[in-house]
């Protein structure tokens, strides 16, 4: 088998991230939504792109991701393919598309795939949306899972706090990892959950499993992108590391841009024809 670094990848594949869990190499994920900001990721170098419902929220203004269309989704998704070069990039499918109908999560994960060229799809749920997951596999379309804090069924657990931190729960969650490891899903994100219980899924499954507030012991990390980056202030869980404070950043160039405009120095005769 051949060893690849991250940096001279031109593509990653769902084969690349099984090997990279193989040999220890942690995966970046990011979310993005749009063109310009896919561009910038992909070209940092991240392993793996999520277009997330997570847009419901930091892009749309919704309190929940519940909202969002597959439409939208597909919106979105097409403009980050078309800006990416090199990572991976997982689309979710919204609530409504794929529970309970698996001919439904076929045509949502086919639609997805079709009209905006991502690689992979992610669903929430385990056992009790299999069959939804084995369809979508049976046309192979790469599916990712998603187990813990599920922010679809929101209004079923009432809160955002941790997950699975009763015996269980916990017991729930390792076996519907295997579950969605055996009906052939090539990666699981694990959210909010006690890194102890993280680490033993990924130490009991054999595909890559990303975590979000589910300790270091997995073998990636995801951040929604507007949360890392400080554009959105008011959310700041545990598990959250702002990278930058982009908030202030832009208040105060959009502040001397009014500025200079009320005060006629944008433009200058340099600025003019």
């Amino acid at each position: 088998m051949s060893v690849h670094s991250s940096a001279s990848i031109k593509r990653i594949t769902t084969h690349i991230l099984q090997e990279m869990k193989q040999r220890g190499e942690k995966i970046s994920m990011l979310t993005a939504y749009d063109y310009s900001m896919a561009k910038i990721v992909d070209a940092a170098g991240i392993d793996i792109i999520l277009v997330g419902d997570s847009a419901s929220n930091v892009m749309a203004g919704h309190e929940t991701t519940l909202p969002i269309t597959l439409d939208q989704m597909i919106y979105h998704a097409s403009s980050v393919v078309r800006a990416v070069k090199r990572s991976f990039v997982v689309v979710d499918i919204p609530f409504g598309s794929y529970q309970g109908n698996s001919s439904e999560a076929l045509r949502s994960a086919i639609r997805i795939m079709k009209e905006s060229g991502a690689h992979a799809v992610k669903v929430e749920g385990g056992a009790e949306i299999k069959e939804s997951v084995v369809r979508i596999l049976s046309a192979g379309v790469p599916v990712m899972g998603h187990l813990g804090l599920t922010p679809q069924s929101i209004y079923k657990f009432g809160t955002y706090t941790v997950r699975a931190k009763e015996d269980a729960e916990a017991a729930k969650l390792l076996e519907d990892a295997k579950i969605l490891e055996e009906c052939g899903c090539f990666a699981i994100v694990l959210e909010k959950i006690p890194a102890a219980l993280a680490k033993k899924v990924a130490e009991t499954v054999s595909i890559p499993v990303i975590g979000i507030g589910a300790g270091g012991d997995v073998d990636g990390q995801v951040l929604v992108m507007h949360d890392m980056l400080g554009i959105t202030q008011e959310f700041k869980p545990r598990f959250l590391r702002q990278y930058a404070d982009l908030q202030q950043v832009m208040t105060d160039a959009f502040k001397n841009y009014i500025q200079d405009v009320k005060s006629q120095h944008f433009p200058n005769d340099s600025e003019s024809y």
